[in-house]
């Protein structure tokens, strides 16, 4: 049996973190969509439940058209979390600094834009649930792959926070093996 060094311990201990951590984001997500599925299947939406559903859906077909997206609905003053321990986990405190910091960098190592594929949409007054897949081909030949639920708070017909989970370990990957372009 090799013997276990600090670094091998601490790789071990990090692998493992990740693991755990994108598991909890997903056991945490799905409880969340029964209780809104069960609430949907019920009732019927309100006007406003009912506006920002379609709001958010009409900017998913835009992404995935590549005619725009749902980043042109945040307030310039959304706070977007992207919950975990992804190299981007944090809050952002602006629309500005998550293009920046997170959005920007991450386009800039795709060869083929990233397309989206909504699985549901589920809305429960001003809070909106976007469960989706993405997928696109990065700059290094590789398929980028994941799987995301966003959950959004509206209002005005604008994202104003916004916690965002995804598979960490993916956008890791993505994220140090691709360098962005010009």
């Amino acid at each position: 049996m090799p013997l276990m060094t600090s670094a091998n311990v601490r790789s071990m201990r990090s692998r493992t973190r990740r693991i755990f951590n994108a598991a909890l984001g997903i056991a945490a997500t799905i409880p969340a969509m029964g209780v809104v599925e069960a609430r949907a299947s019920s009732e019927t939406l309100t006007e406003t439940e009912s506006r920002n559903k379609a709001t958010v859906e009409t900017a998913f077909q835009a992404w995935a058209a590549g005619t725009g997206g749902p980043f042109d609905l945040l307030a310039d003053d959304a706070r977007w979390t992207i919950e975990g321990y992804s190299l981007a986990s944090k809050t952002y405190s602006s629309r500005e600094e998550l293009m920046r910091e997170v959005i920007r960098p991450f386009n800039a190592r795709m060869k083929e834009p990233l397309k989206p594929s909504i699985r549901r949409v589920y809305a429960d007054g001003d809070g909106v649930v976007v469960f989706f897949d993405a997928r696109g081909m990065a700059r290094d030949g590789q398929p980028y792959v994941n799987t995301y639920a966003w959950f959004l708070d509206m209002r005005h017909d604008r994202i104003v926070r916004v916690s965002a989970f995804f598979d960490s370990i993916v956008f890791n990957d993505l994220w140090t093996r691709v360098s962005p372009g010009p």
